[in-house]
């Protein structure tokens, strides 16, 4: 048993380098990326998936699950970090950093609040992954993906904690505790797309 660790597909405010708001779609190449994602996955033996409740991350576990009509379900556990009055704020515009570790957003997620929602969730993916009939995808957003890997995954050796980490993403976890990871931040399945390397550089 596997949990297969997936970040959502490119935005347009991706692209841009907006902070992105809840509804934000995935733009074509996005579409791209998750189909690209679907393909590479169809027979890797999935038996469940699931995913933030935002419109990003609904799209592109949508597309996998109709690659493998394995059950899908929706956590807003999994959302990215709430980043309240500053969504919808081009990154140039800032004036400051946005993941400094003493920044809380306006009428949103400082980081202790975010990393406590993501601990809660990654109790959650831990009781699906023991009760799945085979591996469990788990789609979300680049910030989630780094808690995880900070605080609740074992990297490989050598490895660091990616800064960023790429639309449609594949990091595998193997087993149960200590839950060690045995591919970080994978996009292979995007290697031959067109249009790379990737526009954004934004991780939300």
């Amino acid at each position: 048993m596997s949990i297969f660790l997936i970040r959502h597909g490119e935005t347009e405010g991706n692209a841009a380098r907006i902070v992105q708001r809840p509804e934000s779609p995935l733009s074509a190449r996005g579409a791209v990326q998750a189909e690209r994602l679907a393909r590479r996955l169809a027979r890797e033996g999935i038996a469940q998936i699931v995913s933030s409740d935002l419109v990003r991350a609904v799209t592109t576990a949508t597309r996998l699950h109709d690659v493998t009509s394995v059950p899908l379900a929706f956590d807003p556990l999994l959302q990215e970090r709430n980043f309240g009055d500053v969504r919808g704020t081009p990154y140039a515009d800032l004036g400051f950093d946005l993941f400094a570790p003493d920044y809380a957003p306006p009428n949103g997620e400082a980081w202790p609040a975010f990393h406590a929602r993501v601990d809660r969730a990654w109790a959650r993916i831990q009781e699906l992954a023991a009760a799945a009939r085979g591996h469990l995808a788990v789609v979300t957003h680049g910030l989630v993906c780094r808690s995880l890997a900070e605080r609740h995954l074992v990297l490989p050796d050598g490895e660091a904690v990616p800064l960023r980490w790429e639309n449609t993403s594949l990091t595998i976890v193997d087993g149960r505790a200590p839950w060690r990871v045995r591919l970080l931040n994978c996009i292979a399945h995007l290697d031959d797309l067109d249009v790379l390397p990737l526009r954004g550089s934004g991780v939300v």
